[in-house]
């Protein structure tokens, strides 16, 4: 079934002067202008792409990937605003719409925020809203400890970064966990650190637990043999450092040598991490 707001693979169907018309099921004919035809197109070909209304509110297809679609979260820029409301680049021809009532408060122009695309029921036209909450859900039950999920982020917070979970649910990153920059609109890999009992999902970059504290603990190891068997690095060392180094946390680095110290692989010393002389180097 074809999709209005969506990236559709469609059957050619007839040439025109000015584009080819394709086969848009319930839709109808739509019609792909001829400056987005794909060279070399025939009659029976099938043609991936995005359906939506022009100018004139007639669907229109595009060969363009716009910069969200229907159902999607995604930053976006503020280009002009008028009587209707704020609109945004979003990769079209025709911007897209951010109604008042879809404001959660004014948006600026040349501003970036973050919105949710969805369609129109009422004018069956694609549309946006910058108040997220009512598109996303409460219900975090299915989640468990230590579960990988996609993340998008939001805002940073003075707790951390609030990141919209799995397009379904707001998490947390807590910026004591957090060491690299962080971005609005920036789309990562996370970790379910707990689900709070109201719901709520604080998050982490790392991934917890005993196969990832083995991974972080070997590539200790490696760095150690790689730099002659020492490292200036130790509990002491600030933990943007620590990061930068070997992309862990502060927490899981003091894990990883406090279990490589009890399994007499290194040796603790003021000025860093020694590894012991029965290790090969």
């Amino acid at each position: 079934m074809s999709q209005i707001g969506k990236m559709n693979t469609l059957y050619v169907l007839r040439e025109v002067d000015f584009g080819v018309y394709l086969d848009g099921e319930e839709l109808g004919d739509i019609l792909l202008p001829k400056r987005e035809v794909p060279p070399g197109t025939k009659i029976d070909d099938m043609v991936e792409v995005f359906i939506y209304f022009d100018s004139s509110d007639i669907i229109v297809a595009s060969t363009k990937k716009p910069k969200t679609q229907v159902g999607e979260f995604a930053s976006l820029k503020v280009i002009d605003n008028n009587e209707m409301g704020a609109f945004l680049d979003w990769g079209l021809p025709k911007d897209l719409l951010v109604p008042f009532r879809e404001q959660s408060h004014k948006l600026l122009k040349n501003r970036h925020y973050v919105v949710y695309t969805y369609l129109d029921r009422v004018s069956n036209r694609i549309a946006a809203s910058s108040k997220l909450d009512k598109f996303l859900s409460d219900d975090s039950g299915r989640y468990t400890e230590g579960d990988e999920v996609d993340i998008f982020i939001v805002s940073r917070t003075d707790m951390g970064y609030k990141a919209i979970v799995e397009d379904e649910h707001w998490g947390l990153l807590f910026k004591d966990e957090v060491f690299q920059p962080l971005e609005q609109g920036q789309k990562l890999t996370a970790y379910i650190n707990q689900v709070r009992p109201d719901g709520k999902i604080d998050l982490i970059l790392q991934k917890p637990g005993v196969v990832h504290l083995d991974a972080a603990s070997k590539k200790i190891m490696d760095t150690l043999k790689e730099n002659q068997g020492f490292l200036p690095f130790n509990d002491k060392t600030p933990p943007d450092v620590i990061y930068r180094e070997f992309g862990l946390s502060k927490k899981v680095f003091k894990r990883c040598i406090g279990g490589l110290y009890k399994q007499r692989l290194i040796k603790l010393e003021p000025r860093g991490i020694q590894l012991l002389e029965d290790n090969p180097k």
